[in-house]
């Protein structure tokens, strides 16, 4: 069994999205995948088809790019959700200049009262140099403090490295 919320933390292409399918596709509950790419050009739209080739059948993909809230508060006990993730929510977010911490809060609420277990998919972004421009900086700091939010809140949490899971916290379901 999953806990109720699960935090999948790693860089790009470090296989955090596929690690986090293998955690649901072993739940043995209806599959929930929240979407939150936004297909802005081709380079997007191949990355978005190519992840749901993987993900082969056994989904209900919902589009929120931004309202989280209401496709947590819907779903019911006897599903999984996956949320990937947490990055482009944000990102979607902060070029809507909408209020993040109001979201933010919103989206803590509704993942601590979501009646299925989650599983959250979000990168690591804190790792490298700092960015040289106000919007990237303000982007790494947001989503360092989301990141730290989410683990916070979660009662597992994994970073993936390579392809390999590393525990931070809790303990990986058998």
């Amino acid at each position: 069994m999953l806990p109720d919320l699960t935090l999948i933390i790693g860089g790009a292409a470090s296989g955090k999205s596929n690690f986090a399918e293998g955690l649901v596709n072993v739940c043995g509950k209806s599959k929930i995948y929240l979407a939150t790419a936004q297909a802005h050009d081709s380079e997007m739209t191949a990355k978005i088809n190519r992840h749901q080739k993987s993900r082969g059948d056994g989904w209900h993909t919902v589009e929120a790019p931004l309202d989280l809230t209401h496709a947590l508060d819907v779903v019911s006990a006897s599903d999984v959700v996956l949320l990937d993730c947490a990055t482009l929510w944000l990102s979607n977010h902060l070029l809507a200049e909408t209020d993040l911490q109001a979201a933010q809060g919103s989206l803590l609420q509704s993942l601590t009262t979501c009646k299925a277990p989650v599983v959250v998919v979000t990168n690591e972004v804190g790792a490298g140099i700092v960015p040289e421009n106000a919007l990237a900086r303000k982007f790494r700091e947001a989503q360092g403090r989301l990141n730290q939010r989410l683990a916070s809140h979660a009662d597992l949490a994994v970073t993936v490295i390579a392809g390999l899971p590393l525990v931070l916290k809790g303990t990986l379901p058998t």
